[in-house]
């Protein structure tokens, strides 16, 4: 769990003066009228704001922590806003979706979901999920788990791994109670943004221990009773017992690639899926997925490339295979088909929006495709193997 994650820090913090170009920013069009009819792959009917928050513990001796929330704005009040820059440290790298800190839509509000990066992470390492979450209708916030980020690793000062596990699901915790309080303040940039009755969380890795750690008593005590749903993706699920898995009730997807070997499937994602009580579960397997197939570091690294001494490079190159290597489903692939379940999901489960229900069902055809999935549905012992198509997974019935 640690080796992949950690390179995503590594990648964005070693780039000096680097910008990569994006395409300029326009109001597409899009009217969130069309919300129900917006695949889960693609760019929802919203344009997306991004803003960084800087958020204080009082209760936890001031423990502060870096905050980035992307959110849905209307398609007018996009026009001439600039493209939001992902600050790798020692570079920015431009969003192609995500706008600099435009007026949130007023059609909230919106539900929220929490993120949880992995060990020695960052908060925006896997934005092409929460710029397109947050396409779809979700306030998405995604907090830096100060003692376990890149920033630690290169000073040499990361908390102990137990200390880590007590702190992220306070972390979520907190991250929630300050969005909620912002909603409800009248004049802060956020007011009226958030739904406090519909929240998830998902994670990544040691963020993927954190969204079971939502849902279930963990070493950082109980679950939070506001999540209404989770998406842990290629989950540390080790360090929970048969019966904490056990008692997770809430609604619960989890993600996991047939080629990761941090966190394989058997049994860190087939564990909570098999022990969970919750009677709306599910479980994708990603055929050729490694472990950082579900982040964005072949884009931190190519950011990297042309600057970077070639000692460093070489030490990045080999890992950076764990997301995007030959051997792999290409990580684009990886990405779409994380996008597809984790936005339909979260649209069937707290955004209200029954009709996503159906890209979860697996149909009877099959068709050849580039890459397969196995879907596993509400606990049923059968899976089923999906190809994947342009409007979602054919499936049959896995024998």
């Amino acid at each position: 769990m640690r080796r992949a994650t950690a390179v995503l820090g590594m990648v964005g913090a070693l780039v000096l003066g680097v910008v990569a170009p994006a395409p300029a920013q326009e109001a597409s069009g899009r009217s969130a009228a069309s919300a129900t009819s917006s695949p889960p792959d693609e760019l929802g009917p919203y344009e997306v704001g991004r803003t960084t928050l800087t958020l204080t513990d009082t209760a936890r001796n001031d423990r502060t922590l870096p905050v980035d929330v992307w959110y849905p704005v209307d398609a007018e009040d996009a026009v001439d806003v600039p493209a939001s820059e992902y600050d790798l440290l020692l570079a920015r790298l431009r969003s192609e979706v995500a706008l600099a800190e435009p007026v949130v839509s007023d059609e909230g509000p919106f539900p929220l979901v929490v993120f949880s990066h992995g060990s020695g992470g960052v908060r925006y390492q896997s934005y092409f999920l929460t710029e397109v979450l947050a396409s779809h209708g979700f306030v998405v916030a995604a907090p830096d788990h100060v003692g376990n980020t890149t920033i630690d690793l290169l000073l040499g000062t990361p908390a102990p791994f137990g200390q880590s596990a007590l702190d992220r699901p306070k972390d979520v915790s907190f991250v929630i109670d300050e969005l909620l309080e912002r909603s409800r303040t009248d004049d802060d940039p956020l007011a009226g943004a958030v739904d406090g009755d519909h929240i998830g969380v998902a994670g990544h890795s040691f963020g993927g221990y954190t969204a079971l750690a939502a849902a279930t008593t963990s070493a950082a005590g109980p679950a939070d009773p506001r999540v209404d749903a989770i998406v842990p993706i290629s989950p540390a699920s080790g360090p929970f017992s048969d019966e904490a898995l056990a008692a997770i009730e809430v609604p619960m997807l989890v993600l996991g690639g047939t080629a990761d070997t941090t966190t394989p499937i058997d049994p860190s994602s087939t564990r909570p899926y098999a022990l969970a009580e919750s009677r709306r579960r599910f479980r994708v397997d990603v055929d050729g997925a490694g472990h950082a197939s579900f982040t964005n570091i072949c884009d931190f690294y190519d950011t990297l490339a042309p600057v970077a001494p070639a000692n460093i490079l070489e030490f990045l190159s080999a890992l950076r295979d764990d997301g995007c290597g030959p051997d792999l489903v290409p990580i684009a692939e990886a990405q779409r088909l994380t996008n597809y379940y984790t936005v339909a999901f979260f649209q069937r489960f707290i955004g209200g929006e029954l009709g996503y229900g159906r890209y979860l069902r697996p149909s009877s055809r099959r068709t050849d495709a580039e890459s397969d999935v196995t879907l596993f549905a509400r606990g049923r012992d059968e899976g089923r193997r999906c190809a994947s198509v342009a409007r979602g997974p054919r499936c049959e019935r896995r024998r």
